[in-house]
This record gives C-alpha cells, sequence and structure tokens, in this order.
C-alpha cells in the first residue's frame, strides 16, 4: 500500500471542483510544456461533471489534449448512461480529442475489451492523469468483482483495457462496462480520486485500511500505487 495518500477536504461540491479542476489543469500544462500533448482518463458518473464544467473554463491548448473515460458502459452514444457522452458535451467543444471506448458495431462485451486496448495502444503511454471516482460499493473505473475480476486487476501488465461483467449488476445501470486494467490506472504519472459523500468516505477508508486483501475493488487497485495518491473529498 501506498504511503502516500493526502486527503483534501471542501465545504461543498462547488469548492472541491474549483480545486481538483485547478489541479487537472496544472498536470494538463505540464504535459504539454514536456511533451507538447497530454493524455488523461476520466472518471464517469455524475459526481465528476462539476469538475469538468470548471476545467472547460481553463484556458488551454484543448486541441493537443487526449481525453479517454476511465471506463464506459456498452450503450450507445448519446446514451443517458453513455460517460463518453456526457465527457464529451464538456471538451469537445473545447477543441480536445474525447476517445470512446466503446464500438458502435461490437456487442461481445470481451471483444469490445480487446477493440478498446487495442485502441489506446496508439495513445502516448502512460496516461499522464487518471482521475478515478469511488462507488458506494467501492468499485472503481468498472472494476467491479464478477468473472473478470483477476484479469481486471491480475492481467498482463501491457493490457491497458478489459470488457467486463459486473457480478451482481449494478441496479442503477445494470449493463457490461469497458475499463481501464489496475496496471493502466496505476502506471499513470498522476492519481486522483474525487468522492462526495459520507458513506463513500467511509468505503474509501476502509479500503485504503484494508489494502490488498481488500474486498473492495478500490482497495486492490491502491494497494499497487507506488506514486501519491490525492483524494478529494466533499461532504
Amino acid at each position: 500500500m501506498t504511503t502516500e495518500i493526502e486527503w483534501w477536504e471542501y465545504d461543498d461540491v462547488e469548492e472541491m471542483a474549483a480545486a481538483v479542476a485547478g489541479d487537472v489543469q496544472f498536470i494538463i500544462e505540464s504535459a504539454l510544456d514536456a511533451r507538447g500533448g497530454a493524455v488523461v482518463a476520466l472518471a464517469g458518473g455524475k459526481t465528476p461533471l462539476p469538475i469538468y464544467e470548471k476545467l472547460a473554463q481553463a484556458k488551454l491548448d484543448w486541441k493537443r489534449v487526449t481525453i479517454v473515460p476511465g471506463d464506459d458502459r456498452m450503450v450507445p452514444l448519446g446514451d443517458p448512461l453513455s460517460n463518453v457522452t456526457a465527457i464529451g458535451k464538456v471538451f469537445i467543444p473545447k477543441g480536445a480529442r474525447v476517445k470512446p471506448l466503446i464500438s458502435a458495431t461490437i456487442t461481445d462485451y470481451k471483444a469490445a475489451g480487446r477493440s478498446a486496448d487495442a485502441l489506446l495502444q496508439d495513445l502516448h503511454w502512460p496516461l499522464d492523469l487518471c482521475l478515478l471516482g469511488v462507488g458506494g460499493d467501492g468499485h472503481a473505473a468498472s472494476i467491479f468483482p464478477g468473472p473478470d475480476y483477476d484479469e481486471a486487476l491480475n492481467g498482463p501488465k501491457e493490457r491497458r483495457a478489459i470488457g467486463v461483467r459486473p457480478d451482481p449488476m449494478p441496479p442503477e445501470a445494470p449493463v457490461d462496462r469497458i475499463s481501464l486494467t489496475r496496471e493502466a490506472i496505476v502506471s499513470a504519472r498522476a492519481l486522483m480520486i474525487a468522492i462526495t459523500g459520507a458513506k463513500k468516505r467511509e468505503v474509501l477508508e476502509a479500503a485504503i485500511e484494508q489494502g490488498a486483501s481488500s474486498p473492495y475493488p478500490v482497495g486492490r487497485i491502491l494497494a499497487d500505487v507506488e506514486l501519491p495518491v490525492d483524494v478529494h473529498w466533499a461532504a
């Protein structure tokens, strides 16, 4: 378990959004200065959307920024469950390249995972940033317990994405997923977590304490992280 997990607490979501957006902007600016481009993975769901709205106001050379979702649901573009749709609505108008993980023509989730992995192999790697959320059940990205759990956590190091069938299916979004693998997440140059609410904080604190033996996926993910992790939390 990394010993450099730092918690940042905020009075409300708006304050957290401004702080996280500022940190992400700095990381992107540093990557642009160092390599002429930036590749970042952003969390899906509704929690980070205020962060993205703030970040989109930053004066960046967005045309040199590539964004991928850290995970996505196997639904069509435009579907309310589509993470790339939500992220794209914010950043495509700024000029950023937003790369979908989901293929419109592949219905088998395993094959879709292989397709996403091939797509990510074409990007500059490692990621400059991976921004994660954490579910109330302890999942991060779309690494869930189920038939693909071990492969997502312990698969080949060169694999960047995988198809995932959660078991049990999350009731709020009962569909197959594509997710970054743990190796893709922990090899990022910077790793941030942004969460809200007392329950998620309780789950994350327990997962960090439990480390590699945690029943929560996020505990298993963070157990191998060697770089510092910033956890941003608002009630």
